[in-house]
């Protein structure tokens, strides 16, 4: 493994941490308020955590076209939950 590619692994690392940072940071918020809002919220943040776990499972394991359009389409729905989550 280069040192290029395994930069690119941590970077991805920080990543993934950073989105489930930012979904526990929501649920926590959800839980306290419990608005529609924050519900919303909590969700888009934990599709977008899955589809970057996702993305970098594909990238390890070099998986073929269609597991790559599954790992797309949690971000499809954690972006379509956030949008919901600032126009409701």
């Amino acid at each position: 493994m280069s040192l290029a590619s395994l930069v690119l692994l941590a970077l991805r690392l920080v990543l993934l941490a950073l989105t489930l940072g930012l979904t526990l940071i929501s649920f926590t918020a959800y839980r306290r308020e419990g608005t529609r809002r924050l519900e919303y919220a909590f969700v888009g943040f934990a599709f977008v955590s899955i589809g970057v776990a996702l993305t970098v499972l594909a990238e390890q394991l070099r998986v073929g076209d269609v597991f790559n359009i599954g790992a797309t389409l949690p971000f499809v729905v954690g972006f379509a939950a956030l949008y919901l989550s600032l126009y409701r």
